[in-house]
């Protein structure tokens, strides 16, 4: 878990930074910086819009007396999407524009199930009781 952690808060901005660094070498720095706020802006109504539906979505399933649990992890996926945004570089903005498109959303929906399924299956779930 330890390792996830570091390549995840370490190597993962480092790479951010080496390919901002790099294609600012390549189209210029006015370019780089022109194309991380045109996505950040295009990635921020995006998630908005998004969001929105998921919640009105939430909010349908509940007044139809449906548990909405699927449209709780689109929600979820979503606010991702929309919190990769704010982290600047383009492999977290192509991830967030990933997470916001429902095809890929559902796509991510069902790995995540078949992940838990056989971490349940597999009994390797752990789980802690709150006192």
């Amino acid at each position: 878990m330890l390792l996830k952690l570091i390549i995840l808060f370490i190597l993962f901005p480092l790479a951010e930074l080496a390919l901002l660094i790099y294609l600012g070498t390549v189209i210029g720095t006015l370019n780089t910086i022109i194309i991380v706020v045109v996505t950040g802006l295009f990635g921020a109504i995006l998630a908005r819009r998004q969001g929105l539906t998921a919640l009105y979505n939430i909010k349908a399933n509940l007044n139809s007396g449906y548990f909405p649990g699927e449209q709780i992890l689109h929600g979820a996926l979503i606010f991702t999407g929309g919190l990769l945004f704010v982290a600047p570089g383009l492999v977290a903005d192509v991830v967030g524009v990933g997470l916001l498109v429902p095809a890929v959303r559902r796509m991510v929906i069902r790995w995540l199930r078949k992940l838990l399924e056989e971490k349940v299956k597999s009994g390797d779930v752990r789980y802690y009781r709150l006192r």
